[in-house]
């Protein structure tokens, strides 16, 4: 769920109607980030003068796609001491943290997850449509301990708030409930119509075949990611949850190696998995070579 697009400030003169060009090294740097190339996005953001909000919050966006959580965190928190009241701001300054927690030890972590969910509030509270946001905080409340601000009833809130905003979202995030109570029936039904209420969104088919490859029903979960395939060829998002279908499934590892290579070769955008998540995809089917080949 990586969707901020950043707006480009026109200045217009108050004298006359004539305006200034944009940046145009912020141009170059937004495109770049547009094209996965975030090392090179940030090398042009680094060296620009005089950064705004946007600025400041693509360097961040940029180095969180990198895997550099705490540069991420130091500029989004930049972006927000602009511009304060940016919804989108606190909702990557939430995921950053949350990285940052994931990767730390017990105390630390504690520290992390509750500015985690202290950014995702505040994203949500600034941007009641803001739905990357709700789906952010939603997902938090679900898997996080109390301790730290997690809750059931706390998600099924948010659950309520996406309903009215997007038909499918809601049935997705019932569908985690679901699943989080281990009613797997129900969570089925849910991604059901999820699918029904979206059926252009390739996510949905995903999503959906997903879950049935986690619950072994191998011929439905295939059938539903071929049709994806065929729906949508060479799709990067299609290629990767397949192959992360058969490594959480501890089968067709091979299958699952070219399906991240051919997704390595392929253009992807900032809405797809990094080249850096495919390669540790990659690492973790062939780190269960070695078991796959004692089962077989």
């Amino acid at each position: 769920m990586h969707r901020l697009w950043v707006t480009i400030l026109v200045i217009t003169a108050s004298a006359a109607t004539f305006t200034r060009s944009p940046n145009p090294d912020l141009c170059r740097a937004e495109e770049l980030y547009r094209r996965t190339e975030y090392a090179r996005a940030i090398d042009a953001l680094q060296g620009l003068e005089g950064k705004d909000a946007a600025g400041y919050a693509l360097l961040g966006k940029a180095y969180f796609m990198e895997g550099q959580y705490k540069e991420a965190v130091s500029n989004l928190e930049k972006a927000i001491g602009e511009d304060s009241l940016n919804s989108d701001y606190y909702d990557w300054l939430g995921r950053a943290y949350g990285r940052m927690a994931e990767a730390s030890k017990f105390l630390s972590a504690l520290g992390y997850a509750r500015k985690t969910v202290r950014s995702f509030e505040r994203a949500v509270e600034l941007g009641p449509s803001n739905l990357e946001a709700l789906s952010d905080l939603f997902e938090y409340y679900l898997q996080a301990p109390g301790m730290v601000g997690g809750g059931l009833d706390k998600a099924e809130n948010i659950a309520r708030r996406i309903a009215g905003l997007n038909e499918a979202e809601y049935h997705w995030a019932r569908a985690r409930l679901a699943e989080k109570r281990k009613d797997f029936v129900t969570a089925e039904r849910e991604l059901r119509a999820s699918l029904t209420a979206a059926p252009t969104e390739v996510g949905r088919t995903l999503d959906l075949a997903a879950f049935l490859s986690a619950r072994g029903r191998y011929a439905e979960s295939e059938a539903l990611f071929q049709a994806a395939e065929e729906e949508h060829p060479n799709s990067p998002k299609v290629l990767y949850a397949h192959a992360a279908a058969y490594i959480q499934s501890k089968r067709k590892l091979d299958e699952a190696e070219a399906l991240l290579e051919k997704y390595v070769a392929l253009p992807t955008t900032s809405e797809d998995p990094t080249r850096r998540e495919a390669a540790a995809l990659l690492r973790s089917a062939q780190e269960l070579r070695p078991k796959f080949r004692q089962t077989e």
